[in-house]
């Protein structure tokens, strides 16, 4: 079993058609590509992979829609299992930052005004070919005010939608001023570039690193910026992950490798454990890097590495699996000062169950929990979410500064050593997060 798994949290494609114990009470007989037959391959699939196997009904009713089959089998733990079928756009979760390639929070200020914030553009996304600005307040929504009352129902407005005319303005002097239309339009959006800059702080330089996601084959890009980082002579580095919801564990490994001092190909990563089936399988650094075949290998990755002893790390709600095991794994080996908001609490990895036959009989694809992942101490268990040493709101401060400026808040805390300063925007008190349309779709990779 430990040999046939990549234990990575990237899609793998995998082919059961049954799994069941000749031991067990017989199993049913239903007729090729009926529903029922189809629920008894998911169902034979979960008991053999599910991390929460032992807690499925032992008589499911087999003649259920597939994916209301499928929801009866889950445990009330999890939050991410979810089914699709590959010959149905419409079974795939949607999200507006993968539709239009943005992402906002309604917040209520100190004073009670209730504001909406673009907090997330992404680069070469339709939002951002139409104009969109991370720090703009929406206004309307195709002719209707935004308002907290309204707000989830307007963000499932948008995402049945394939255009969606936005009034947004600036916030200046505490209000908002230029107000304009932007019409976004469903689309493709480009793989995020890796943004890093170097800062100057008591004359000592200061990494910083945006980092949107993890995909498979990023260890070049990696290997490149922390290079010129050391080339610099960087001594401290920031890690912005608040909106990186996760992706390849190797990738997350390689970046790991890149940071602290002291380690060596033996060291170990991470630790994933599983149903009875699975069992508990260990990785170290370098073991889990080459699980990623585009890798650079550890020795190489090393000679780029900073040693050093801290790392801060900006976290939010948004921050998920892959962002999380660097957070959590990264403690047996350095100080890790993370800054914001609580992450979202996917403490658990898995890959994609599907038919793998030529011709394929089943559409479906599963991709259910498999491991709850842990860091070489042992620790681990954040499904409520990886707590901040350094509790801030980015909202705290508005308008919201671009991503990599030295004034915007999460970073002016690294850059002060922790405290909350904000020196070149109003600072708007204690404010409350009413929704955020970034709530990670079950769909984001594991």
């Amino acid at each position: 079993m430990k040999n046939f798994l990549k234990l990575q949290c990237i899609a793998i494609a995998v082919f059961l058609i049954s799994c069941t114990n000749t031991n067990e009470e017989s199993v049913p007989v239903f007729p090729e590509g009926s529903t029922e037959s189809v629920n008894l391959w998911v169902q034979d699939s979960m008991k053999r992979y599910y991390y929460w196997a032992d807690q499925m009904p032992a008589k499911p009713d087999y003649k259920l829609p597939v994916k209301d089959f499928f929801k009866t089998l889950l445990s009330s733990e999890d939050r991410f299992s979810f089914m699709v079928n590959t010959e149905d756009s419409s079974s795939y979760p949607r999200s507006i930052r993968n539709m239009y390639g943005f992402d906002y929070t309604v917040v209520q200020l100190a004073n009670n005004e209730v504001v909406t914030v673009i907090k997330l553009v992404l680069q070469n996304s339709p939002a951002f070919n139409s104009g969109l600005e991370r720090g703009m307040i929406i206004t309307k929504v195709n002719g209707k005010a935004m308002t907290a009352a309204n707000a989830e129902a307007m963000a499932s407005s948008i995402k049945d939608q394939t255009a969606v005319e936005l009034t947004v303005g600036k916030w200046q002097n505490g209000g908002i001023a230029e107000e304009k239309n932007i019409t976004v339009y469903y689309g493709f959006s480009f793989e995020q570039p890796v943004l890093s800059k170097i800062f100057e702080k008591n004359g000592k330089k200061v990494g910083y690193l945006y980092i949107y996601d993890f995909p498979d084959g990023m260890t070049q890009t990696l290997y490149q910026k922390f290079g010129e980082l050391k080339a610099a002579g960087v001594k401290e580095l920031i890690l912005d992950l608040r909106y990186n919801y996760g992706g390849s564990v190797s990738s997350a490994a390689a970046l790991c490798s890149l940071i602290p001092s002291g380690l060596s190909s033996g060291s170990p990563f991470i630790i994933f454990k599983g149903n009875k089936n699975g069992g508990e399988v260990k990785r170290t650094f370098a073991q889990q890097i080459t699980y990623d075949p585009k890798a650079l290998d550890f020795a190489t990755l090393r000679a780029d590495a900073l040693g050093l002893q801290k790392v801060f790390i900006l976290t939010s709600n948004s921050t998920a699996s892959a962002a999380e095991i660097v957070v959590n794994n990264l403690k047996p080996y350095m100080q890790v000062i993370q800054i914001g908001d609580t992450t979202l609490g996917k403490d658990m990895a898995g890959f994609v169950v599907e038919d793998r036959r030529k011709p394929r009989k089943i559409s479906w694809q599963i991709h259910p929990v498999i491991y709850k992942v842990f860091n070489a101490s042992g620790a681990g268990e954040y499904s409520s979410g990886i707590s901040p040493q350094i509790s801030i709101n980015e909202f705290a401060g508005l308008p919201l500064l671009p991503l990599g400026d030295p004034n915007e808040t999460l970073i002016s805390s690294a850059l002060n050593g922790g405290y909350f300063k904000l020196p070149a925007h109003e600072k708007n008190g204690n404010i409350k997060i009413l929704f955020q349309s970034d709530v990670p779709p079950v769909m984001m990779q594991q």
